[in-house]
């Protein structure tokens, strides 16, 4: 009995926080601080995995930031935030929404310091980025495979 519960006995690690790649660019260089500052601001999110040996992968949460201001592009800025998890013990389905929705929510606040950190560096106001619910996102990519079937 005791092998079958340890056999079941789920296990859920952080590894290692690190940034993977990390760029910023302002295509306008100076001209961008001439026009009164009221951007439009997008955010596109990716989430990747990659098993590296048994019971550990590596997530990487992309965020690219493009900031608009005056008809023209401020500055943007890509980040790919990784870690390592130790997932031990899940079903595929399970492990997969791991995977999607909690290392991305360990990795977020990190990724969202760096380009908070990045944007004031380069002389722009603070860009605090608001929380991202990756469950809902995950649903609704699911959703969106199911309905594609």
């Amino acid at each position: 009995m005791a092998n079958d519960a340890t056999d079941t006995a789920q296990e859920f690690l952080i590894k290692r926080i690190y940034i993977k790649d990390f760029s910023f660019e302002a295509p306008e260089g100076a001209d961008t601080f001439t026009n009164p500052w009221h951007p439009e601001v997008s955010i596109d999110i990716d989430v990747t995995e990659e098993k590296l040996v048994e019971d550990v992968y590596e997530v990487v949460l992309t965020l690219t930031v493009t900031a608009n201001n005056a008809g023209a592009t401020a500055f943007m800025i890509e980040i790919l935030q990784g870690g390592i998890f130790t997932c031990k013990g899940f079903t595929d389905e399970y492990l997969h929404r791991v995977l999607h929705t909690v290392c991305p929510n360990i990795l977020f606040p990190y990724a969202r310091e760096a380009i908070d950190g990045m944007v004031l560096k380069a002389s722009f106001p603070s860009l605090m980025i608001e929380p991202v619910n990756f469950d809902v996102i995950y649903d609704n990519n699911i959703g969106q495979e199911e309905d594609a079937s």
